[in-house]
């Protein structure tokens, strides 16, 4: 593999798991020498995304992009997301001949399914033709492998995620200002309906809660809970300051297939509370950093106990390093199957 194309409708300004993973994915990659190149909505003319203005949905055409990947001279793409740009590459690269692969970073079955009565079989069925048809689809844990699997999905790969150990990191102190009672649970990510943060805002804490994140649900639950913390988005040394000012972080979606928050959490020391669903399972489960449970009150309340020692040791098995192997590595199986095949 010469040049590699990284195709994702998932750009700035959007703070996500999507976005974060492909930065630094690339950044990695750039440091192996490994020439690598990002097409994003940030190359063309956009328009928002109904239901959820801070997407931007690309406007282009299938000559245009067909041009850009020739004149790129990319030997693989590997495709990030299932948006008007993820679409259009994949038919661009079965016109070309290209190897590509793709990621499975979302469960947008139901994700669409909590915004409007689209039936999850029918989301499934399409997501189903268009992974399969690249070269190899990577997913991030054993549990969204299974499932996926269970659904037809197949030629999957495995690609974890990392975190960064220095930026994320143990911290004395906290910014959340003087007169906050403690202790702290707190949840990081962007605040929208598939993230269920009304179930942790509804629980009978101690202390006090905070939401640190933007998204189309926060005016919403501004009025409706008046009583907690809402930050708004943070990120770079502001973000891991509110990750360490935290006691407990409690992750209250079923719906994510990761989770990098997780792993930031863990990384600046903090144990997690969480349902005992698809990325919490995966990462958490049997570590002694977090505690999983379907009471999700009693898991946060059970988590005050977890040493942040432990929360920082377990983070530290996961490097962006070792991920971006993971990636190249998938890239190039999936070139060399193609090969053998002959479809290369």
């Amino acid at each position: 593999m010469k040049s590699l194309l990284i195709v994702t409708d998932a750009w700035h300004p959007q703070i996500n798991g999507v976005v974060r993973s492909i930065e630094r994915t690339v950044e990695e990659l750039l440091r192996m020498d490994m020439p690598v190149e990002v097409l994003s909505p940030a190359d063309f003319f956009t328009v928002p995304c109904p239901t959820y203005a801070e997407i931007r949905l690309s406007l282009t055409t299938p000559a245009a992009l067909r041009r850009r990947v020739l004149a790129g001279g990319y030997d693989h793409l590997h495709i990030a997301t299932e948006g008007p740009l993820g679409l259009m590459a994949a038919r661009v690269a079965r016109s070309l001949g290209i190897v590509y692969t793709t990621s499975y970073h979302t469960r947008f079955p139901e994700y669409l399914s909590a915004r409007m009565p689209v039936p999850v079989s029918w989301s499934y069925a399409w997501l189903r033709g268009f992974h399969n048809a690249g070269h190899g689809c990577m997913v991030a844990t054993p549990t969204l492998e299974r499932d996926l699997t269970a659904r037809g999905f197949t030629k999957l790969m495995r690609w974890s995620r990392g975190v960064d150990h220095e930026l994320f990191r143990p911290r004395e102190g906290s910014v959340l200002g003087e007169g906050i009672a403690g202790p702290i649970f707190m949840y990081v990510g962007r605040v929208a309906v598939e993230k269920n943060i009304a179930a942790f805002l509804d629980l009978d804490l101690p202390g006090t809660k905070v939401v640190v994140g933007d998204g189309p649900q926060l005016a919403d639950l501004r009025a409706r809970y008046p009583q907690v913390l809402f930050t708004g988005s943070k990120t770079g040394e502001d973000l891991a300051w509110h990750y360490s000012s935290a006691d407990v972080v409690v992750f209250p979606s079923r719906t994510d297939t990761f989770g990098n928050v997780l792993l930031e959490a863990l990384a600046a020391g903090v144990p997690v509370a969480a349902y005992p669903v698809m990325g919490p399972l995966d990462i958490l489960a049997g570590t002694g950093a977090g505690v999983l449970d379907e009471d999700l009150g009693r898991a946060a309340v059970a988590a005050l106990a977890i040493s942040r020692e432990r929360c920082r040791e377990v983070a530290l098995s996961y490097s962006w390093q070792a991920s971006t192997r993971q990636f190249l590595g998938n890239c190039l199986h999936a070139a060399e199957i193609a090969q053998s095949r002959g479809a290369a």
